[in-house]
């Protein structure tokens, strides 16, 4: 069902990051293959990559059908020198895309749940200007100022849409794999940028392709996705001298692993009135990122 398409990973990336970034396409570094691996499947016959595209391209919605899972986040950030990594984990409603997440980053241990769309966060022992000890971000209007409906907030899969965007000339098989001790067969995929909603607007600044890896169990779900990209600043923002604070370039590396299928999800937002609404505070970061 269309209602139970994956926008749940994207919604967690969007909270890893603290705000919606447009994840798109990056350089051409790849996992190292397995022996016999991508050469091997390039002189397989039409029928064994057509399988694999009919598999890549139904995987998403394999997954939500499960209805929920645990999930692994692992990120990194490189701009001007500097890296930061955050980590999440926690459990996922793959068709509402509620979630709670424990986020590591920097040091600091963050409470994270979404609810309805609506991103909450408390750092342990920090309150808002306030006094309040949660944040919020309405990522619905973060989402609607890039452009992007519901199901792509902070998505760099941007689901269905990426389906669509891919033929069998973008999808490879890799080989196969144990992922968290399950038989999982990798594909190495390549997606026209152009293709996706939005793609003429990014495509400057994100390149011409999205290069991705997914691992997909036998029954078709997603256990790992894996994408490395490089975000350059839009001609505009890097022809301005006295903008110091914009990184010219930001690098950023996205891993998710899903386990433990169909786990109860109990995602509640905070209590009223201990919440911050930071959602226009996003709304200017996210436009100046654009």
């Amino acid at each position: 069902m269309r209602s139970k398409r994956m926008k749940a990973g994207a919604i967690a990336i969007a909270a890893v990051m603290g705000s919606v970034v447009l994840a798109g396409c990056g350089d051409s570094s790849e996992p190292k293959t397995q022996e016999g691996g991508a050469s091997a499947s390039a002189g397989k016959n039409g029928d064994s990559r057509e399988q694999g595209t009919s598999a890549v391209r139904a995987a998403y919605d394999r997954t939500a059908e499960a209805e929920s899972a645990r999930m692994v986040i692992k990120m990194k950030l490189s701009a001007e020198g500097r890296t930061v990594a955050s980590n999440g984990e926690g459990v996922i409603d793959l068709a509402e895309g509620d979630s709670v997440m424990t986020i590591t980053a920097e040091g600091k241990s963050i409470e994270q749940r979404v609810v309805d769309q609506v991103l909450y966060q408390k750092v342990g022992g920090q309150r808002t200007a306030e006094g309040k000890p949660w944040i919020k971000i309405d990522l619905k209007k973060v989402a609607a100022q890039q452009g992007m409906n519901n199901q792509q907030i902070g998505d760099p899969a941007k689901t269905a849409a990426y389906a669509k965007a891919i033929t069998d000339k973008d999808v490879t098989k890799v080989g196969t794999e144990k992922i968290g001790g399950v038989d999982a067969t990798h594909y190495r995929v390549s997606v026209d940028v152009a293709k996706l909603p939005g793609g003429d607007r990014v495509r400057e600044q994100l390149g011409p392709t999205l290069p991705m890896h997914v691992w997909l169990d036998e029954e078709g779900r997603l256990r790992r996705q894996q994408i490395d990209m490089t975000v350059k600043a839009p001609a505009s923002t890097s022809a301005k001298p006295d903008n110091s604070a914009a990184p010219q370039q930001l690098k950023m590396s996205t891993v998710m692993e899903f386990s433990d299928f169909g786990t109860e999800v109990d995602a509640q937002a905070p209590p009223a009135g201990q919440a911050a609404d930071m959602t226009g505070k996003a709304l200017q970061d996210s436009q100046g990122q654009s």
